[in-house]
């Protein structure tokens, strides 16, 4: 007769620990798991144990988390069973009972990473492929050439010809119909941004749009163009625009949640440079947070920048962080 291993859990462990558990099969062992109505497992002690646990579902030994606190001896003894403290961390659970450590699969993610060129106009079309070359070794997915105000872009048409005869995924980032309308003649595969006043523009080109509000503070000036893309059967992104920490951050976390909620099935971008350049602190964490929100709200692509000088691995972060999530 096999082993039978209780497993103690908190609240957000316990979908986790059932999916290690379950890939591990088959074991020299059966188990249960048991969530102790806690939130983190890692807080668990031998006390709340003790007060918690009301039954050891007929196992013969108890597994808590290696963060446990308390005198498990104790316990033990007041229990009649052996209890033995896991690994710290559940990832390396298969490790701990003699198997092979699992390489998570990095390959797949769901999120397009737009790493904007903020000076285009300013570079050569050489120093624009190479600078493409290199954000495309950090992880982006999509090059955006972006425009800058009262500057001419003469080599527009070419850089994004160029770009393209080289198999990148160009997107031109302006607020000059005539730069996007330019950009998407040339072939360019996403213009940012069209709003109420500049949708007449997706008419003129094939590039894909990305559509924000005419005055981020009234949802329907983005809504509008929504639905008319909708209607027409067009592609196109949406972005209900991030906002600086107090320049309404927090007023703009809610309009995207209210953008996913009133149009589930569209395609969002969020552009988190506008957060993480006038933030004056590591991008690593915030990168880290705001990847977990574009989790949570399927948004389906981010616009990265690293002009900053704290910004300079943007790029390879959010890479990271959601091949992370994604594995």
């Amino acid at each position: 007769m096999s082993e039978h291993i209780l497993f103690l859990t908190g609240k957000l462990a316990e979908r986790s620990l059932r999916q290690v558990l379950q890939e591990m099969q088959p074991t020299d062992f059966e188990y249960t798991v048991h969530q102790l109505g806690i939130s983190v497992a890692g807080l668990m002690t031998a006390d709340m144990i003790g007060r918690r646990l009301k039954s050891t579902f007929d196992a013969d030994r108890v597994m808590v988390p290696g963060r446990c606190r308390g005198d498990l001896v104790s316990l033990s003894e007041r229990l009649g069973l052996p209890i033995e403290r896991g690994p710290d961390e559940l990832k390396d659970l298969p490790v701990f009972f003699g198997g092979q450590e699992k390489t998570p699969d990095l390959s797949s993610y769901d999120v397009g990473i737009f790493a904007e060129i903020v000076d285009a106009p300013e570079l050569t079309v050489e120093a624009i492929v190479k600078r493409a070359l290199y954000y495309r070794t950090e992880g982006a997915d999509i090059i955006d050439l972006g425009c800058l105000p009262d500057t001419p872009f003469p080599h527009l048409s070419e850089s994004v010809r160029t770009l393209k005869e080289l198999g990148f995924n160009i997107s031109v980032d302006s607020l000059n119909p005539d730069d996007l309308i330019a950009g998407g003649q040339a072939g360019a595969d996403f213009v940012l941004s069209l709003n109420e006043q500049t949708l007449w523009v997706a008419d003129e080109i094939e590039s894909t749009p990305v559509l924000i509000p005419q005055d981020p503070r009234d949802p329907d000036s983005l809504f509008r163009p929504i639905a008319h893309m909708q209607r027409s059967g067009r592609r196109f992104i949406a972005d209900s625009i991030l906002d600086p920490i107090h320049f309404g951050f927090a007023e703009s976390l809610v309009r995207y949640h209210d953008l996913r909620a009133r149009a589930p099935e569209a395609e969002i971008m969020m552009g988190i440079g506008n957060l993480t350049e006038l933030t004056e602190a590591d991008t690593v964490g915030i990168n880290a947070m705001l990847m977990g929100l574009v989790s949570e709200l399927r948004i389906n692509h981010v616009l990265v920048t690293q002009v900053s000088p704290h910004c300079r691995t943007a790029i390879r972060e959010v890479d990271r962080v959601q091949l992370t999530q994604a594995g």
